[in-house]
Parts: structure tokens; sequence; C-alpha cells
């Protein structure tokens, strides 16, 4: 079977059934070190129909489908393992309603966060799941998204009330309502966000909104060490403070992000905070601070906040040819200090150069990688390194993931957590994906 001329018979437009080089090599890889694989074709759909009928022909004739939005997944969500196809949801871009007195919207899986921003703000609201990358609604609420913003308005899963879904058997089916709660039923809303694009490909879905925050303050305060660092979040977290951000960044990454951005941050554990209100509470926390920065004004909040935003790329151009991996356990939040302290004794004694940030306000916390692509052995260390912080957070009441998802990165991690639970959860693919075509060789090892 010539697969674009199949596609072709139900998809028929030539501009949106594309096979060329450099459109296959954009849909091989995300941002991470995992090797890159092309698709045999891309498809752009513009509907959920089309959607359906594209999953429908691939379930028929058992052809991999991997749903991709913007790319800018860290687990190797997008690469298309067994080729197949690439659905690139890219233009499915729109926000279908905006309703400002619901305080939620819906939209279209390739619109991104960005731009439902920019369109929510005239209304005074926006929405405040912010992983830092601009991606698509889609490919987050696909991996359970979360971010700088968690400790107060929760991940994808607290902030999407329904979904639309193209399913393998070319339905489609619709879950949750525009209401604030409901106990209707299974929640199979929940039960597709994090899935990774394995059960089936979200076509549209209703978000909720919140209002600007009326004073909104950023705070940078900088420690002698980690610890001071951790401990200080620790007791913001536990006073219940206003607190809509807390991250920690610690000095060799500020090193990296000062000759990124021009920026003269002193290189030492840093937080960086944002609360909704005024800044006394944090500064009463952060007494140990060696140094304590508030900003109120929006751009120079804005730019304060950039260092953060911008850890990953400052990292990459710091060294030009590496490729990134980041760890991505999460732990109770007083056993912050200590993960870390773990995580960096055994960077040193593995003589690994790493940086760590962390969502201190929740706990989650990333060691930053950047692998020599021509040094297996090095690769092979971050890997080890990888499996004891996943082993230290289980064992300390974690998880091996907090936001990037399974993947392909993690395979066998997922058993390690949630054994037990495994024949259960193929058992949900089984039902809805029966012939194993959507985004295969995630999440789950493949079985013998």
């Amino acid at each position: 079977m010539n697969l674009r001329s199949a596609l072709l018979a139900v998809l028929p437009d030539e501009q949106r059934v594309v096979d060329g080089e450099s459109v296959l090599d954009q849909h091989a890889r995300d941002l991470t070190h995992h090797e890159p694989r092309r698709p045999d074709v891309v498809v752009f759909p513009e509907s959920a129909d089309e959607v359906a009928r594209v999953l429908a022909l691939a379930s028929a004739e058992r052809i991999a489908v991997v749903p991709f939005g913007a790319g800018t997944s860290l687990e190797g969500h997008v690469i298309p393992v067994v080729g197949g196809i690439s659905l690139s949801l890219a233009r499915m871009d729109r926000v279908v309603s905006l309703r400002p007195d619901e305080l939620n919207a819906t939209v279209q899986p390739g619109l991104t966060r960005l731009v439902l921003n920019a369109a929510a703000g005239e209304h005074g609201l926006f929405f405040p799941v912010d992983p830092g990358a601009d991606a698509s609604l889609g490919g987050m609420a696909a991996t359970n998204a979360s971010g700088t913003t968690t400790m107060r308005y929760g991940g994808m899963r607290r902030n999407v009330l329904a979904l639309e879904v193209a399913l393998t058997n070319g339905s489609i089916v619709r879950t949750g309502t525009r209401a604030a709660k409901s106990s209707a039923g299974y929640d199979l809303t929940s039960l597709f966000i994090g899935s990774e694009g394995t059960l089936g490909v979200i076509t549209e879905l209703t978000v909720r909104l919140y209002g600007i925050p009326e004073v909104v303050v950023a705070v940078r305060a900088a420690f002698a060490t980690v610890d001071d660092a951790c401990e200080a979040a620790a007791a913001l977290v536990a006073a219940g403070v206003a607190v809509s951000r807390l991250e920690l960044v610690d000095g060799p990454t500020l090193c990296a992000v000062n000759a990124y951005k021009g920026t003269a941050f002193l290189e030492t554990a840093t937080l960086f905070i944002e609360v909704e209100g005024t800044d006394e509470e944090v500064r009463e926390a952060c007494e140990a601070a060696l140094a304590y920065e508030a900003e109120a004004d929006p751009t120079r909040r804005t730019r304060l906040w950039e260092a953060r935003h911008h850890v990953l790329f400052a990292l990459l151009a710091a060294a030009p040819g590496r490729l990134h991996k980041a760890t991505d356990v999460c732990v109770p939040v007083p056993a912050l200090a200590e993960a870390i302290r773990h995580a960096r004794a055994a960077i040193e004694t593995r003589g690994l150069e790493a940086s760590i940030v962390a969502h201190a306000g929740d706990g989650n916390y990333h060691v930053l990688f950047m692998l020599d692509p021509e040094d297996p052995s090095e690769c092979e260390q971050a890997e080890e390194l990888n499996a004891e912080i996943v082993e230290w957070a289980l064992a300390h009441g974690g998880t091996c993931t907090g936001e990037h998802g399974i993947g392909m990165g993690k395979l066998g991690y997922l058993e390690r957590e949630h054994g037990d639970l495994l024949p259960l959860m193929r058992g949900i693919k089984t039902l809805l994906d029966p012939a194993g075509i959507l985004n295969p060789g995630k999440v789950f090892v493949p079985s013998a």
C-alpha cells in the first residue's frame, strides 16, 4: 500500500499530506537527546472529522500514528519510533469560544498558551498553566503539563473541564461539561489528560480561565546554599502565603543565564517568587537571603522571570553541539532539600557537570545535563544517575515524573512506581486502541 496515496483518499489535499524531507525532519524529534526518527508521512488535519478519518484508516491498516503539537516535549513523546504517520495538529489552532462570564474557553489543540492568553487578556483573564515553552494546549493536556504556577493553580488536570477526543475506530467522543464540577460517571476527562497520545487524539479542550491578579510582586532572593533556599521555600508553603510561583535555580545555572542574558545575578542558589499581594510575608520567610529584590512593575517583572524561563536556552547556548537531558522527579516539599543534596552528591561522585532547577513550591526538581552525543559513557552515566535519583524519590514518597511524562525516556520507571497497576493500564489501552497504533513505544515497555 502506498501510504500517502491512501491518506489522500481520505484527506484529498496534497498540501496537507506531506512526505518532503524537511517536513519529515521537523517531525522526527523533540527538544531533547532522544534519537530522532522520521515518520513516513506528515498529515495536517483541520477538523476533528479529518482526524477521525485518518485514525480509522490507520487502525484498519495497522499504521502507527503519533500526534504532534508544538514539538516541545521532553521525553520523546512526539518521536515516531516505528515510523508511520505524524499527525500534526498545528492547523487546528482556533479559539472556538471564549466565555468571560463562565471563566472558561473552548479551544482547538494546536492553539498555544500564549495565543490563548492574548485573547483572554482582553477580558482581564488568563490561563495559568505555564510549562515555560509556548506549548500547544493539546500537547499540554496530553502530557498533563504543569510548570511554574502549579503550586497555586495546579496542572492541566485541574484546569481542563471537558475534551473532545477522536478514537481509533473513527468515532468522536466528548467528556466533561462546562459546569464547574460533576459527579456523573467515571472521570474520562482525567483519563485522557496525561495519556500521552496513546488512548486517543484530543481535538478540542474546554479550559478554565482566571482573573488577572490586581497586584503581583516578583521577588528574587539569593541564598548562600541550596539548603537555605529550600528551607525558605518550605516555610512559604507551610505559611500559606499567596505565592503563585516559587522556583529554585542553582548557582551553575545562573552562571549560564548571566552569560546568555547579559544579567548580573549572584551566581548562587536563588528563589524566584511571585506573590499575589504584598511581599512582606515573603521578605520575612527569606530573612536568610544574601540579596533580595522585589518588582511590581509588569515590564521589570517579566524581565526578572525571563531568567527562569530561559534556563534551557541558556544551557544550550553554553554547550553548543550538546544534547539536553533532564530528570523530572517530584518529592514531598519537606524532602526537597535532602533530595537535591543527594542529587548533587551523586553528580559529583560521577564527575558529571549538571545544573539543578526546581519548582520548589511543589517539590518537583530537575537535574539538567548537556551531553556529548559522541561520548556513550557520558550518556550512560547520566542514565545511571537518573535511575538513582528516581529510586531515591520513590523511596521517599515521590514519583518518577512530576510533569514531563513517561514518553520513551522513562520506560521502565512506570513499572517501578506502579507495577501493580500496569495490567489495568494496559487493559485500558487495549480497549481504546486494540490495534496498538497510537504512539507505540511510549509509556509502556513493549510486551514480550
